[in-house]
């Protein structure tokens, strides 16, 4: 075979199945930077967005018919993953202070496991506070359990000053963190990443090896340089400003328009939440709307309880503000 010069090389192996060493090395330093989380490369994982890592937690644990706290209000996603994984699943409230951890001791004690977003709750928005943070902590430690941190928006706060990750706190070995470059890059890359305790790390670089092994080698290396070059940090800035700016004409928008029966508010994150009167249904206004080419998320499936909130979220993040100020009085039209 001819040999081509001045090409560069491909590899002729299978990369490896816990993903591309340059990448896990990046993600580690990140972490430590800017999550405040101290780990080493060889507990990284690199995943399929976040529900690969989710069902690599949820493989690795073993944890069978056990009990899970989740969340109430939710991710929809984690709680069917958690079903269909035989979990017994108990919803947990969430108040200005985060997940009621005293709460999850009443209903379900002896859980086996929690998923959280500390960081900043999906869908509402607000971070534990550091008192939540410890009992949650205790209580894992206490009944050997397990947390799954859900850091979904990273750094990606809006306004304030990014609360360290959850794991940060933990000596212990009891949180698995997850995040993903879905929300911070793009969630066509399906590129996200779990940092395991140490005690873990080579079982889920086996599981993966066997289960679940990393995504195409070319996109994590590309990621990797990314990272490596200081371009993620200033895309991460560049990001908050035009979000933050987004996010701040929508809500002036919706401020002059609403109706006396609605509530808006901004969850923290990447969206802006129309509270809607409890006797409105809030996926006949998502119905409605995608006829009229809007999209707005409903809220109330995002809860477990009967107690469900009525409510629209609004991504800030691909706005058209040309058609903006149309777009609100329809959406709020529809809603009345």
């Amino acid at each position: 075979m001819r040999e081509t010069r001045g090409a560069a090389a491909l590899p002729v192996t299978y990369p490896d199945p816990r993903g591309d060493p340059q990448l896990r090395k990046e993600i580690a330093a990140y972490l430590g930077l800017a999550r405040g989380i101290r780990c080493d490369p060889s507990q990284v994982i690199v995943t399929g967005g976040f529900s690969g890592a989710l069902g690599l937690v949820i493989q690795g644990l073993q944890l069978g018919k056990k009990g899970a706290w989740i969340e109430d209000p939710c991710f929809p996603l984690t709680r069917t993953a958690l079903n269909l994984a035989g979990m017994l699943v108990t919803a947990v409230p969430v108040d200005a202070e985060g997940l009621d951890v005293m709460a999850g001791v009443r209903a379900a004690a002896g859980a086996s496991l929690a998923v959280v977003t500390a960081g900043q709750q999906a869908p509402l928005g607000v971070t534990m506070s550091l008192s939540r943070r410890l009992a949650l902590l205790a209580w894992a430690r206490q009944n050997d359990a397990w947390i799954i941190e859900d850091d979904y928006l990273s750094e990606l706060q809006l306004t304030g000053r990014v609360a360290p990750a959850l794991a940060s706190l933990d000596h212990g070995g009891r949180v698995l963190h997850v995040g993903s470059f879905s929300k911070t890059i793009s969630p066509s890359l399906r590129l996200g990443f779990l940092v395991a305790p140490p005690d873990l790390s080579r079982r889920f670089g086996e599981l993966a090896a066997c289960l679940a092994p990393a995504p195409a080698a070319a996109v994590q290396r590309a990621v990797a340089e990314f990272l490596r070059q200081g371009h993620y940090f200033r895309h991460l800035r560049r990001m908050k400003r035009l979000y933050a700016t987004r996010r701040e004409s929508l809500l002036n928008c919706l401020k002059d328009a609403v109706s006396d029966s609605m509530k808006v508010q901004a969850t923290g994150g990447l969206a802006v939440a129309i509270l809607l009167p409890d006797t409105m249904s809030d996926l006949d206004v998502v119905s409605r709307a995608l006829q009229l080419g809007m999209a707005p998320t409903p809220l109330s499936p995002w809860y477990m309880r009967p107690s469900r909130r009525q409510g629209l979220l609004l991504g800030v993040t691909n706005l058209n503000e040309r058609r903006l100020k149309v777009d609100c009085r329809r959406l709020l039209e529809l809603s009345r």
